[in-house]
């Protein structure tokens, strides 16, 4: 890695840190904008006109958003009484942290940047980018429960809608972490620490998944059918994490959404835990049919390098204990 991607993630990482740590407002936009000046060199790349069109879209945005945001902290240190959070300016606060995240129905530049990126800085945006955003509104004493129910159910239906048609494996992921925004914001409503459980578990398995495509170079469904015949292992590996990103029991990835729906069923929102849960269900019918093509389609891999198996040795294991932790999670609370 050159000296000067290593500056830029440490500037990003530093950029996110001060944002979450900080006691004012200042150094809280501050620190947004810090991790937004180093991203955009770590998107960009020369060889690839895609990347650095994905880097002009994402500094456009995140620039906009952050103007939103700025003149709606400007206005309420002109009056102390609307730091109470019940004002309408909290509503456009929230709002400039939901375009940041990309939640719907500010995500329109969400998959069109994510399909321009290389594998790393797409897991970048889908993961890292989103702990500022997810904090600062996990910090805030928000009353206007009805804007944040709105921005839930957006979200988890334009993502099943608008993934079911997608053959761009990148297109797809950002359309799950749309669905996956759309359960974290429903799990923070009443409860603090749940949404960060749901956001390492995500980050795992959304990890386990990328880093199969990126050692493959797998951008497309039909090049995952092809690439993946010759790797059975590899394959029941991949079918497994997409089941647990789908939030498939007995894997991991049903953890969280088991938890969100026990907190939504007893603050009585039942409507509310129904349509999170049939969107998803739209959103797991796109990853099954990932999952069945796979399996019954045999295409002619003949071009494919068996030295694929070497780099994935070392994962196997760590795939197989994070697909199964939550058998082991579930038994350890019952010895508890």
């Amino acid at each position: 890695m050159h000296t000067n991607k290593i500056i830029f993630l440490f500037t990003l990482t530093l950029g996110t840190l001060i944002s979450i740590s900080s006691y004012s407002w200042m150094s809280m936009w501050l620190g947004l904008e810090i991790n937004l000046l180093a991203i955009v060199p770590l998107m960009s790349n020369s060889k690839n006109s895609m990347a650095s069109e994905a880097a002009m879209k994402y500094f456009i945005t995140q620039t906009l958003a952050s103007m939103i945001l700025l003149m709606t902290l400007i206005l309420m240190s002109l009056n102390l009484n609307y730091f109470i959070f019940n004002s309408p300016l909290s509503t456009i606060y929230m709002t400039a942290l939901f375009i940041k995240m990309g939640a719907a129905p500010f995500h329109f530049w969400f998959p069109e940047i994510i399909q321009g990126l290389s594998w790393t800085n797409a897991y970048i945006m889908l993961t890292w980018q989103k702990i500022a955003p997810f904090t600062l509104i996990s910090y805030s004493n928000f009353n206007n429960i009805n804007f944040f129910i709105i921005i839930i159910i957006f979200s988890s239906m334009i993502s099943g809608i608008m993934g079911m048609n997608q053959t761009n494996l990148k297109k797809i992921m950002a359309y799950s972490s749309i669905n996956h925004i759309s359960w974290m914001l429903a799990s923070m409503l009443f409860f603090e620490k749940i949404w960060m459980y749901y956001f390492i578990i995500y980050a795992i398995i959304s990890f386990n998944i990328i880093i199969i495509l990126n050692k493959m170079n797998i951008f497309y469904l039909n090049q995952l059918f092809s690439s993946l015949n010759n790797n059975p292992l590899i394959k029941f590996f991949f079918m497994l994490n997409f089941m647990s990103l789908g939030g498939l029991p007995p894997f991991l990835g049903f953890l969280p959404k088991w938890l969100t729906i026990q907190i939504l069923i007893k603050m009585n929102l039942f409507y509310l835990a129904f349509i999170v849960i049939i969107m998803t269900l739209i959103t797991l019918f796109f990853y099954m049919r990932i999952i069945t093509l796979s399996i019954l389609m045999n295409l002619d891999s003949s071009n494919f390098k068996n030295s694929y198996m070497k780099k994935f040795n070392n994962i196997y294991l760590f795939n197989f204990i994070i697909l199964m932790s939550l058998l082991l999670i579930t038994i350890s609370f019952n010895m508890i």
